[in-house]
């Protein structure tokens, strides 16, 4: 038996769960990061090449998000109960889906004009996938349960503000909006960037679950 063999033999199974979801952590915040500077990216060209890189990402977080799985189909020993590390792993995945629907529509819709909404979401989704990252990589020794908790209470501030953002969006567009065609078209970005916030409270949701559970 190698070395790398003998001393994965003898690590706690339970651990590589922790590195998966931190995986997983700086994936999304790399995700959110690149989509927020693409968005202020003023250049169409350049912009547009920004978010498509976002597919790369996508399909890095489907591969982590697939061996969160295999590893909890194999191993009998779990740091918390199974289903919220199905739950928190689902929501995990979903909020990288939207980032990328939200990337893919930019480009695929053609949207030339990036407007103050637009940008406004792509911070508050920044913000949010920043301090889901901090819950998650607390989470492996769950000493600082108040920085897990106010990590969350942040993220759940974030989707409240990005609701209000989609509100007021919304009613600003099918007031000022004749462009039948740019209606639909923004009308799906914004809600799909909504969506995004909303995936991050649901996982923040799971983790304040599990720090009730084992606190």
């Amino acid at each position: 038996m190698g070395l790398n063999s003998f001393v994965k033999f003898f690590t706690p199974k339970d651990r590589v769960f922790y590195s998966l979801f931190e995986e997983v952590a700086v994936n999304l915040a790399d995700m959110s990061r690149i989509f927020q500077e693409a968005i202020h990216e003023q250049d169409q060209k350049k912009r547009d090449q920004m978010l498509s890189t976002l597919e790369d990402y996508e399909h890095k977080n489907d591969d982590s998000t697939h061996r969160l799985f295999i590893e909890l189909g194999q191993n009998f020993i779990t740091p918390f109960d199974r289903e919220d590390i199905h739950y928190l792993a689902t929501a995990l995945d979903d909020v990288a889906d939207y980032i990328w629907a939200s990337a893919k529509r930019i480009v695929n819709y053609n949207i030339e004009e990036i407007n103050d909404t637009m940008r406004q979401f792509s911070i508050v989704i920044n913000k949010s996938v920043q301090a889901l990252q901090v819950a998650i990589k607390d989470l492996r020794n769950m000493k600082d349960l108040k920085a897990i908790t106010e990590a969350c209470v942040k993220v759940n501030s974030f989707e409240n503000e990005a609701d209000d953002l989609l509100d007021t969006a919304l009613k600003q567009l099918f007031l000022l909006e004749t462009n039948a065609i740019e209606l639909i078209k923004r009308k799906e970005l914004y809600q799909d960037m909504e969506i995004v916030t909303d995936k991050c409270e649901d996982a923040a949701n799971v983790i304040e679950s599990i720090i009730i559970k084992y606190s």
